[in-house]
């Protein structure tokens, strides 16, 4: 019990040096930024019987896109942030006995960012929740959901000055689908 309370003191003493001990020059590049990104997204579930005599396997992509902003908290070792954001996965279709079935499915994202940069290069991890809305149509047959699901993803970054060059493969866990995810290229602006 006592070694487990000194563990304990020790870590947060070493917490707060790190943190609130270093210099403000550590803490330079610390700040909010804005980003905007362009990409594809993939939709991939089993829709049951519309009424066509079999359910529908679909599994298609569109053009998607997303606009996000964040402050990030740049540490001596490691590069942490919060990113919130709005994010349109288009309107993924296909041909269902020469009927045409599309999932639209948007909403609001919020993460917690965790980076590394080598230079002017960067990866990042990232890990939240999105708040999604899906609507199906199929010609004349509407149906909409909505939910909270967890979201999670990976990047590239390339720093040039207040400029950030992005790449993001993310996977959103929307209920009810296979597979959601998109994979997009993005800039952003650190102020």
């Amino acid at each position: 019990m006592i070694e487990r309370n000194i563990r304990t003191r020790l870590t947060a003493s070493l917490f707060g040096l790190l943190v609130f001990g270093t210099s403000p020059a550590v803490f330079a590049d610390s700040g909010f930024y804005l980003g905007g990104s362009v990409g594809n997204a993939t939709v991939s579930a089993e829709i049951p019987d519309p009424g066509f005599g079999n359910d529908i396997n679909f599994d298609e992509s569109d053009f998607a896109w997303k606009a996000y902003g964040g402050f990030v908290f740049d540490l001596p070792v490691i590069e942490l942030a919060v990113e919130a954001g709005y994010f349109d996965l288009g309107s993924p279709s296909t041909d269902v006995a020469g009927e045409t079935a599309e999932i639209d499915i948007s909403g609001l994202s919020a993460f917690g960012v965790a980076g590394l940069d080598i230079g002017p290069v960067g990866v990042f991890l990232k890990y939240g929740l999105v708040s999604w809305d899906a609507d199906l149509r199929i010609e004349n047959l509407r149906g909409s959901e909505d939910g909270t699901a967890p979201a999670y993803g990976a990047g590239l970054r390339f720093m040039l000055g207040s400029a950030e060059i992005r790449g993001e493969y993310e996977v959103l866990d929307v209920d009810d689908t296979d597979d959601v995810y998109m994979l997009s290229a993005g800039l952003v602006w650190r102020f």
